[in-house]
Order: structure tokens, then C-alpha cells, then sequence
């Protein structure tokens, strides 16, 4: 059993989403791979680059080659993971931008998922995801909400289909308010003692 951890606050202290998710991946207690998109952010692809790593073109650039590479080692993580932890604080009610680079990496036709007369289909076989969702108030799973919401929809489109979120709104209170449910929120789901329900899906 492993776990990838993905951390995309821009915040390298005092951010909620990596104090839980650190606390999550300490508590879940297996092999982790940690994945900082702040600290190490993705490079920016080029739009003819865009285009041949998503298949549509032959492209043997140098450029092109580092791109290729990067998309099979990020869609390796997630491959040999049994569980993603992903941290993703709200920014402007969506996902930061570091996030969204690495999804478009990792969101390749016929490699994270494929399509089908049914529609479709996701390819990878991480077992769960928990989704830890920050905000400065904009309630988790509300019509403003494109942060979580949205993070869902990617986890089930690559076809990871058991998805938990740990909300981290600031509309619980202070920080330190919102930290200790939140970990409460993480100790009574990993002792069978509390149930989810996902925004999108009640």
C-alpha cells in the first residue's frame, strides 16, 4: 500500500491544507510519495508541445521529449499509488493554477483514460482519493464552489471512484478552529465512526 500526496498551496507555512494532509498521510501510515507543486512547479508546455504528448501530432523535439517524459513519470505516480491525498486550497473559487497544470498532465487519452461509445473510462487504479479543500469562507460543495467540486469530476473521469473530502473552510471559524476539525473530520473517517457526503453526489 502507498500513498501520493499532491501539495499545491502557495503558502509553505501556516497553510491548512498541508498541515491536514501531512496529518493524513502520518495517520494512514503507509509509504508515501510527496509531490509539492509550489515548491517544485511543473514547466509550462508549449502549445505545439500540448498538442503532440496528447497524441494528435508527431513531434521528436527536445522540448517535446522532457514534456513526454514528465507526463509518464507524473501518470507513473499515480499508478503505483493505492490512495491520493490531494490538498487543494481555493483560490478565487477554483484550484491554483500549479494544479491545474499538473492534471493536464496527467489527463492523457489512452493512458489515464479512454474513451468509449458509453462515454469515458477512467484507466488508473488508485483504490481512494481524499480531497482536503481550503477556503477563505465560500462554503465546501456550494454553487461557488469549482475547487472540490471540480477535483472530484477529475478523480472519477481517471477512474478513481472512492473520493473523500475533508473540508478546511474557513467558514468553520479560525484557523485554529478549522484545523482541529479537520482533524477530527481525518480520525473519526479512519476509524469507520463518520460518513462523507461528496459535493456533487447527495
Amino acid at each position: 500500500m502507498s500513498v501520493l500526496q499532491i501539495n499545491s498551496s502557495a503558502r509553505l507555512k501556516g497553510s491548512n491544507t498541508r498541515i491536514l494532509s501531512q496529518y493524513l498521510v502520518e495517520a494512514l501510515g503507509q509509504p508515501v510519495v510527496s509531490r509539492d507543486l509550489a515548491q517544485q512547479p511543473l514547466p509550462p508546455i508549449s502549445a505545439a508541445d500540448l498538442i503532440d504528448v496528447h497524441g494528435s501530432a508527431e513531434h521528436s523535439g527536445s522540448s517535446f521529449q522532457q514534456q513526454l517524459a514528465l507526463s509518464n513519470q507524473l501518470i507513473n505516480e499515480l499508478k503505483e499509488a493505492d490512495t491520493l491525498v490531494l490538498g487543494a486550497p481555493m483560490y478565487n473559487f477554483a484550484i491554483p493554477a500549479t494544479l491545474k497544470q499538473w492534471i493536464d498532465a496527467i489527463c492523457r487519452a489512452g493512458v489515464s483514460f479512454k474513451y468509449t461509445e458509453q462515454g469515458p473510462v477512467g484507466l488508473l487504479g488508485v483504490q481512494g482519493a481524499y480531497i482536503i479543500t481550503a477556503t477563505g469562507g465560500t462554503p465546501i460543495g456550494s454553487e461557488m464552489d469549482f475547487c472540490s467540486r471540480y477535483l472530484e469530476h477529475i478523480c472519477r473521469f481517471i477512474g478513481i471512484k472512492d473520493i473523500t473530502h475533508i473540508d478546511a473552510s474557513g467558514s468553520k471559524g479560525s484557523a485554529e478552529q478549522v484545523i482541529a476539525q479537520g482533524k477530527q473530520q481525518i480520525d473519526e473517517l479512519l476509524s469507520g465512526s463518520s460518513s462523507v457526503t461528496l459535493p456533487g453526489t447527495a
